[in-house]
């Protein structure tokens, strides 16, 4: 028997070393991908903080400032608060007003916050990475407090800021029946968010405006006829404003009692009235120049006549009702702090205001009543109203010519409250 000598394996020269290599790029990939899923969730995380932390000392810097203080000092408090130090090392906070970058260059309601954050990797300085590197910028505009006509000017204006669609529900703004509104000098403003009614006209309700203002609604549109509204169409989507309105709302009170006249009967001089009967009293036709805070409601009814200049009537938590063939003739106080202002219900009054009156009546000054609803029913008046009538929902009827004409001049002005934007 032949016995061939058997072959054992050699390995190649150089097997080893390159199995070596092989390992070393493993574990080298390894760390590499460990880097990446811990040092880059750290990364993510610490971008996130640095978001969060900018765009809070853009805030706070901007509050502080319209309160006075030192915002700056306010800024990098609210930084260090959410673990951004300003070191130098580890974090750089910069402040500049007005912005060096962006739109809001030379603008300086504008302030910008940049927290550079610098974070040290675990395991990418294996790879060549020590460090991670998060930037993160805010700005923030600061409006101050305003004083000037509410609203931008528009005549009438609805602030709910939801509506329904339906009788059973507050709807926003509507006109309907035949009334016609006749406006000059102002649009029309609605603040609902009602996609579908916002606005609402149904019936053969018009609307004529006698310039260049708009209809501007933030919800939407339903309009039975639009060849009825003017201008068509009406602008939707608008941008909301606030509710409760960002106004310094009026405070005046009165000092001594409304008192009639005994020797006539007819006329009372301003004051406080308490409510024990409606306002006005039984046989007075004339108010003296003044203001009248009123607890209780006022009734001026049908056939009755009501006149008074440089008056200022405070609906206290009544409600306000001027009914069909009343003459009334009121015209807001011309000088002082109530300036411009005829009939204000304070926000805590959400009763009606209903106001009508025949041919012979006139209103000039502002109607503000931003927690009521107000109805224009009638009052087929050349006149009409010299007014800005502001509620929290509107509704137009009846079967008259309702004219509005609005001049800044003749109405109230107030101060609209400091804002604080987030821009970017």
């Amino acid at each position: 028997m032949i016995h061939f000598p058997q072959k054992h394996p050699r390995h190649k020269k150089g097997e080893r070393g390159q199995a070596i290599i092989i390992v070393v790029f493993s574990i080298i990939g390894l760390i590499g991908m460990t880097s990446l899923a811990i040092d880059g969730g750290n990364a993510l995380v610490d971008r996130r903080r640095t978001e969060t932390a900018a765009s809070a000392a853009a805030l706070t810097a901007a509050l502080t400032r319209i309160e006075g203080g030192d915002w700056r000092s306010a800024a990098l408090a609210t930084a260090y608060a959410n673990g951004y130090d300003n070191d130098g090392v580890s974090s750089i906070i910069e402040m500049n007003t007005p912005p060096l970058s962006g739109p809001y260059v030379g603008n300086s309601e504008y302030i910008e916050v940049i927290i550079t954050s610098h974070l040290d990797t675990y395991f990418g300085p294996v790879i060549g990475i020590p460090q991670v590197t998060n930037v993160a910028r805010a700005v923030t505009r600061t409006k101050p407090a305003e004083y000037g006509e509410m609203f931008g000017g528009y005549a009438l204006v609805s602030l709910a800021p939801h509506s329904g669609c339906e009788d059973a529900h507050r709807k926003a703004f509507s006109i309907h029946d035949e009334a016609t509104l006749s406006l000059t000098g102002g649009g029309i403003f609605v603040n609902s968010d009602n996609t579908e009614c916002a606005f609402k006209e149904y019936g053969s309700g018009s609307i004529r405006i006698q310039d260049t203002s708009p209809i501007t609604v933030v919800g939407g549109a339903d309009i039975l006829k639009p060849e009825l509204i003017s201008p068509s169409p009406v602008q939707t989507s608008a941008v909301p404003i606030a509710y409760p309105p960002a106004y310094q709302m009026p405070n005046l009170g009165c000092a001594t009692d409304a008192v009639v006249d005994e020797l006539t009967g007819t006329s009372m001089t301003a004051g406080k009235w308490d409510g024990a009967e409606d306002f006005p009293p039984i046989g007075v036709n004339h108010l003296e120049a003044g203001t009248y805070c009123i607890s209780g409601d006022v009734l001026i009814e049908g056939g009755t006549t009501l006149g008074g200049d440089n008056v200022l009537l405070i609906i206290e938590n009544g409600k306000f009702t001027v009914s069909g063939n009343a003459s009334v003739q009121l015209e807001a106080p011309r000088s002082g702090t109530e300036k411009g202002l005829l009939i204000y219900m304070p926000l805590q009054n959400q009763q009606r205001i209903a106001l009508n009156g025949n041919v012979d009546s006139k209103f000039k000054g502002t109607i503000l009543a931003p927690g009521a609803d107000i109805t224009l029913n009638g009052m087929d008046s050349d006149y009409g109203f010299h007014s800005q009538i502001i509620g929290r929902y509107i509704e137009v009827t009846g079967q008259d010519v309702i004219a509005i004409k609005y001049k800044d001049e003749d109405n109230y002005d107030a101060y609209k409250m400091p804002e604080v934007f987030l821009s970017q």
